[in-house]
């Protein structure tokens, strides 16, 4: 074989490559930086954290070392439109400084478009915030400034890239898991026990496309520790720790375990409550909330933390939950106590 690999295109339109004699015990991520024409090792990094990049069908790590014989198959998205119009949108800012912002994000905003026009995203309102001078680059014209997303229905504390050397540090420490993010959530089902993991791959669901599972053995390794906080009837109250960021991780996980989080529906969910005789109102959206997310500065290394509200419409939907569950108000208080 004169060449390296052999390259092609699969009937679902993504690239394969053939690992030769010569590039064997190549990382992953430079192997595909050298051999995909007009594409950066960071672009490469973000296909391979999205789960685009398989190896013998199985998702590895950039820093992967190749054998002789293995077939790389890599889904590249279509390009995306250029840049996003900035919209006058209101931003609940929690941190800024010059390199780094941590943004509040609300319940129904998508963080940044897809390969459609998509209005009203986080993007177009951090554009209008800080100007495209203001936000890094490393992500692409749709994505200026993104490190990490949070699913469109659910709120809290997203960490924001405002230069290139923030981003890409950043994206070192996400990978090293060296960022904590803390999460709150109300939960179908009684968990069992006062604290637990869960350590589940998670891959892509071949039936719905939109979804992510937890049933296939060659997704990608994920964990997710919980404890308890508060227990209402057959409900769940949690505090949940990322150790991994996965699509769609914390709905997965505990989907998985039979308690899907209330208000969501695409993994299990009942669209409107019945606690007891009482039907709630409908929630319009997931009960999960990025309370908490811990960082070091970039620049300067310092450890900074900011904290995230829970919004007023889950501090309302708890309380009449707990009122239907004849829960005590001064345990539903001590629960909610630093997520206010």
């Amino acid at each position: 074989m004169h060449e390296a690999f052999e390259a092609g295109e699969d009937l679902s339109g993504n690239d394969a490559f053939e690992v030769g004699e010569e590039t064997a015990g190549q990382r992953l991520d430079r192997f595909l930086a050298d051999h995909i024409g007009d594409i950066s090792r960071t672009h490469v990094q973000t296909l391979i954290d999205e789960g685009r990049v398989l190896v013998n069908g199985l998702a590895k790590k950039p820093s992967y070392r190749l054998e002789a014989g293995e077939t790389i198959t890599v889904e590249i998205p279509a390009p995306p439109l250029p840049g996003v119009p900035a919209e006058n949108i209101r931003l609940d800012i929690l941190y800024e400084d010059e390199d780094v912002a941590v943004v509040n994000k609300p319940a129904g905003m998508i963080v940044h478009p897809g390969a459609g026009v998509d209005p009203g995203t986080l993007v177009a309102a951090l554009l209008y915030r800080f100007g495209d001078k203001g936000l890094s680059t490393v992500g692409g014209p749709l994505r200026s400034g993104i490190v990490h997303r949070i699913d469109k229905g659910t709120s809290g504390a997203l960490l924001i890239a405002r230069t290139d050397m923030a981003h890409l540090k950043l994206v070192e420490d996400f990978r090293e898991r060296r960022i904590e993010k803390t999460y709150v959530a109300l939960l179908h089902g009684k968990l069992k026990g006062e604290s637990g993991r869960i350590e589940l791959p998670i891959a892509r669901d071949l039936r719905r496309r939109s979804r992510m599972t937890a049933r296939r053995r060659e997704g990608r390794q994920a964990r997710t520790d919980w404890r308890m906080r508060l227990r209402l009837g057959s409900f769940s109250f949690i505090e949940a720790g990322l150790h991994t960021g996965r699509t769609h991780q914390i709905r997965v996980h505990f989907s998985a375990m039979g308690c899907p989080v209330v208000g969501d529906t695409v993994y299990g969910a009942p669209r409107q409550e019945k606690v007891g005789n009482e039907t709630l109102p409908v929630l319009e959206r997931n009960f999960l909330h990025a309370a908490r997310i811990a960082f070091m500065h970039p620049r300067s290394g310092k450890r900074i933390e900011c904290r995230a509200p829970l919004p007023p419409e889950l501090v309302a939907y708890i309380e009449r939950f707990g009122r239907a569950t004849s829960a005590e108000l001064g345990a539903i208080d001590a629960a909610l106590r630093g997520f206010l």
